[in-house]
């Protein structure tokens, strides 16, 4: 491993647990996780968790609590844990791979891949704006009372931008899951039945569902809701499937992320696609936009990793330069996304560089910045167990 200076203040020097500079061991990890994460946990009372971390290929997973409280069921392995937005890194997985095999390009217009929206604002998207969320200000969500594809087609045709609106980064499942249906489409597969043949399937993501079936449901734990503390699971809605409808456990998602680091492998074809999701498009003012991934400089404060994690990035529109040339390079980056849903939180990182990624999964959405604070302080625990 390549070793780099570190900023002053990036080591939290308060946590108790202080690695040797040895290969770790299950205990040591298992010790330094529970320490990170026990603030978290009390704070926001959360029922169960699942925290791994993939180092050099190898795979260090600590679990806790419960992930059905009304029957005891503890939070394993194999717990299935909805991945809210997390779920849109699939998305855009398949979107790329539809332009590997020419089925479509990422330049594309909506408008042409959709004709019924010609001649709209949101017909003159790109593909690609709709995976880096430059949308012109579509809302975040579809508003409630759209029940049927008809009626999401009637409101996008209607829809208007704001005034002055262009195309600064407004964080949607509207215009992602617009490209999952575009993507689907291409393959023509509804969008679980091509996720699952066209991405889960290839990558050996055996966990990972939208639509969990039947034999599995004893794995699928219960979010429980901040405020009233009720046991709940994602509502059915429109575009759910495409934006935050994934569930999956955590050796999956370590999985996942060793493909996205280039240390399993896979399908040329998909090896190609997710390159392709890695490549920032726009600038904002605290990290580089790539297909919904968040590109940050390599090694990064706390304090920047926090602000581009703050509530703001996802609730208010941000300003945004389209780079004149896409950013491929993966060197001195650190790649990561949040996703929830009522009852679920996550967060997953990954840096190229060090061979390393970290996944969080918990059954309670619990803040962002509190979730990405505790993931990269055990990430950055793991690092120093090799300095």
């Amino acid at each position: 491993m390549t070793h780099r200076t570190i900023a002053t203040g990036l080591f939290t020097a308060s946590l108790a647990v202080t690695l040797p500079a040895t290969a770790m061991t299950e205990q040591q990890f298992n010790d330094a996780a529970a320490q990170v994460f026990a603030p978290l946990v009390a704070e926001y009372d959360v029922p169960g968790l699942a925290v791994g971390v993939t180092w050099q290929g190898k795979h260090y997973v600590y679990t806790r609590g419960l992930a059905n409280r009304e029957v005891g069921i503890a939070v394993s392995r194999q717990t299935l844990f909805e991945l809210g937005s997390l779920s849109k890194t699939f998305n855009v997985t398949l979107a790329a791979l539809a332009q590997e095999r020419g089925l479509l390009s990422l330049d594309d217009q909506v408008g042409e891949r959709l004709p019924v929206l010609k001649a709209t604002p949101v017909g003159a998207l790109s593909l690609m704006d709709l995976a880096t969320h430059q949308s012109n200000g579509l809302p975040l969500q579809v508003p409630d009372d759209i029940k049927s594809d008809s009626a999401l087609m009637t409101w996008l045709r209607q829809w208007q931008p704001t005034a002055g609106a262009g195309h600064e980064r407004a964080y949607s499942n509207v215009s992602i899951g617009l490209l999952g249906r575009i993507s689907a489409s291409a393959f023509g597969q509804p969008y679980a039945q091509a996720l699952h043949e066209q991405v889960l399937a290839p990558l050996a993501l055996g966990s990972t569902y939208v639509q969990i079936p039947a034999a599995q449901m004893q794995r699928y734990a219960y979010g429980y809701a901040r405020q009233t503390n009720k046991a709940i699971r994602v509502s059915p809605g429109m575009l759910d499937a495409e934006a935050y409808g994934v569930k999956s456990n955590i050796e999956d998602m370590l999985r996942f992320v060793d493909i996205n680091l280039g240390s399993t492998a896979v399908p040329e074809p998909l090896a190609a696609a997710i390159a392709t999701t890695h490549g920032g498009v726009t600038q904002n003012a605290q990290f580089t936009q790539a297909m919904i991934w968040e590109r940050y400089p390599w090694p990064l404060s706390r304090e920047r990793l926090l602000a581009g994690n703050a509530p703001s990035m996802a609730l208010e529109a941000q300003p945004a330069t389209r780079l004149a040339k896409r950013e491929k390079s993966e060197q001195g980056v650190l790649f990561g996304k949040t996703g929830s849903t009522n009852g679920f939180g996550g967060y997953a990182a990954f840096v190229p560089d060090e061979r390393i990624g970290v996944v969080m999964l918990a059954n309670r959405n619990v803040p962002l910045e509190a979730r990405v604070d505790a993931s990269y302080k055990l990430l950055q625990q793991v690092l120093e167990a090799d300095r």
